[in-house]
């Protein structure tokens, strides 16, 4: 568990480790064409000591390079009235902080998107760093579970299925 002395009051002071520029991004596709969506506002932390993981991202910053197709994209996980994707959950491995090797890591929470929540384990890798600790995850996303319907022209429609991907430094910072 990361502590530190905190040298006004001689105490120890718990450390989570929290970001505000993480990366997120999703892969999708339609017949003949693949398209990435990113954004670089996951906003997120882990508190190792009472094991608790919490990001969330708002879907109103993530583009895929095309404005027609952001608007559409907008319109179809309706952010004005869904605005957020949020994983809440826990780790499901242990995490040694005191190492700098790149160590698999799994969580299983709960991810709400479009007002739909659904039980998932996410798998990754997280590396203790100079800077704080590296997240990378990666899973497949089937947006009809969360019941956002594949948009489309004629018979070309979005695949159910896309890879989603986060990266994040997560600093450490003192819960005062």
């Amino acid at each position: 568990m990361a502590y530190t002395v905190n040298p006004l009051r001689g105490t120890q002071e718990k450390v989570m480790y929290y970001t505000d520029s993480g990366h997120a991004e999703f892969v999708s596709s339609v017949p003949l064409h693949e398209f990435t969506g990113v954004s670089g506002h996951l906003t997120g932390m882990i508190d190792f000591e009472d094991n608790i993981v919490d990001f969330y991202l708002d879907l109103s910053s993530l583009e895929t390079g095309n404005s027609r197709r952001d608007r559409d994209m907008y319109r179809t996980l309706n952010v004005d009235e869904h605005p957020f994707a949020e994983f809440t959950g826990e780790l499901l491995t242990s995490f040694d902080e005191r190492s700098s090797v790149r160590q698999p890591a799994r969580a299983g929470g709960e991810l709400t998107l479009h007002g739909v929540t659904r039980e998932v384990v996410v798998e990754g890798t997280l590396q203790k760093q100079a800077d704080g600790i590296l997240l990378e995850a990666e899973w497949i996303l089937n947006i009809t579970d969360y019941e956002i319907e594949p948009p489309g022209i004629l018979f070309y429609r979005v695949r159910d299925e896309m890879e989603v991907r986060l990266e994040a430094i997560l600093q450490p910072t003192e819960n005062l």
